[in-house]
């Protein structure tokens, strides 16, 4: 396929949006009308009218490996005329095996077993699950509570709204939540205790001693982290040293560490799990997103052996489970992912390609004035916006500054990510950017080129000045 990366987009002025009352789909986003995206290739989404986009985005960073993979539709047809469906209280099958056998090859050394899922939003309440279970049957029943961090986000589903710690999607649900306690985040740009790294003695690690003392160990079951964080915080991306430290304060108190690799893992960072950056393995390791880079539904939970050693010693079962467990289906997608991957060497590709990414990213900065910070690792990378960068003044949330940076973008041809309340839950814009692992050079470019574009133009509306 041939690119034309000047191509001017076909502005959605002209009428070819689906607005509300066309349509009997309930939208996520009530006050805006969307466009219908028709194809995709590549890193490249076609909506019906023939405009193009730049998924810079990766749909939620979801599409690792590219849209339009013929590999993947191919096997995915293969498998359903095979068998689409068993039922996982009585049947295995062959691709669910063969995929965990291929993610417990590629994990970190000490895990042994996983359990497939349909999303993240699933995936992180069975975590959860198997932290307290385990307890119980490791003798210590009284352990049942989560910690979180503030800024973060785990899903959608009611336990893992609780555990998520972003304000503006808590407020409505709060009265069906669980008291879920969280800590600071790991965030140097906006330190909790106003300190400077390093001389802050990474206090946002200490904190979880802190909160686990007042909160009583003894009723902690486990602790859960975005390695970077996502849609709650633009890419933030702790020091060195806080996930040794958070590996020690957890095993001192008996807990659990649940790492939540649904948006960093499966290559995001040049690794197979974000976490492998920081030398220190958790407990349980949950991934989705680009396990199946968005051609089925599927996530995973990797689990360490000494974990599954306490349910398989003691013959406990698992008291969980879901209709589309080890869906033979999606576990065909995911092998058929994993071989892409593999092939393409798209972890190198991640590596290879970070240093052009951010240092695009950075000029930017320079040259926006509405660019408080640049954060991230590998192909996964956010934006802060302020009002005044000497102050970090963050916008006002009725401002929406995100969703003008959104929509500009749009209108340029790239598609962004949104973040919001990345400040304090409430206050607090940006932007993710982590385009699919094959991303190009050339795409890399249009994508700098058009993102300084938009962000320059933001500014000079907002009358933000440098």
């Amino acid at each position: 396929m041939i690119l034309n990366l000047n191509r001017t987009v076909v502005s959605n002025e002209l009428g070819l949006l689906m607005k509300l009352n066309e349509h009997n789909y309930f939208v996520r986003d009530l006050g805006r009308d969307y466009p219908i995206a028709v194809k995709a290739e590549g890193s490249w989404i076609w909506d019906e009218a023939g405009n193009k986009y730049l998924d810079a985005c990766a749909g939620a960073n979801v599409s690792g490996i590219g849209h339009g993979r013929a590999e993947v539709a191919e096997c995915m047809m293969r498998q359903a005329k095979e068998i689409a469906y068993v039922p996982p209280l009585h049947f295995l099958n062959r691709p669910a095996i063969e995929l965990s056998e291929k993610l417990i090859e590629m994990a970190p050394k000490g895990f042994s077993r996983v359990m497939l899922l349909s999303g993240g939003s699933e995936a992180m309440e069975n975590a959860f699950k198997i932290a307290r279970q385990f307890h119980v049957y490791n003798g210590s029943p009284s352990k049942y509570r989560i910690i979180s961090r503030w800024q973060s986000f785990h899903g959608n589903t009611l336990m893992a709204d609780s555990v998520s710690g972003k304000t503006n999607r808590r407020t409505v649900q709060m009265p069906m939540l669980t008291n879920v306690p969280h800590i600071v985040p790991a965030c140097c740009y906006r330190c909790a205790f106003e300190k400077t790294y390093p001389q802050c003695g990474i206090m946002c690690a200490k904190d979880l001693e802190r909160l686990m003392i007042q909160e009583g160990p003894e009723y902690i079951a486990a602790f859960t982290s975005e390695t970077i964080v996502g849609a709650a915080a633009a890419a933030v991306t702790p020091v060195k040293e806080y996930y040794p430290m958070i590996r020690d304060i957890c095993d001192k108190h008996n807990v659990l560490w649940i790492a939540d690799e649904v948006m960093t893992g499966m290559g995001r960072t040049g690794k197979f799990a974000a976490i492998e950056h920081w030398g220190v393995i958790p407990d349980l390791i949950v991934m989705a997103k680009g396990l199946s880079s968005g051609y089925a539904p599927l996530a995973a939970i990797l689990i360490k052996d000494e974990i599954f050693e306490v349910f398989r010693k003691g013959g406990h079962p698992y008291v969980g489970g879901h209709t589309y467990n080890a869906h033979p289906v999606t576990a065909a997608v995911g092998l058929a992912v994993l071989d892409y991957i593999k092939k393409h060497d798209l972890m190198s590709q991640a590596r290879l390609k970070e240093p052009i990414l951010s240092s695009g990213l950075k000029a930017i900065a320079k040259k926006a004035p509405i660019v408080g910070d640049v954060r991230g690792k590998g192909l996964m990378w956010g934006m802060e916006f302020v009002r005044d960068r000497k102050t970090k003044q963050p916008f006002e949330p009725n401002e929406k500054v995100f969703h003008r940076v959104v929509s500009k973008a749009l209108s340029e041809g790239i598609v962004v990510y949104p973040v919001n309340g990345c400040v304090d839950g409430v206050k607090g814009d940006g932007i993710l950017i982590c385009p699919p692992l094959t991303i190009t050079e050339e795409e890399i470019g249009f994508l700098i080129q058009k993102l300084e574009k938009t962000l320059i133009e933001i500014s000079q509306e907002l009358g933000i000045r440098a």
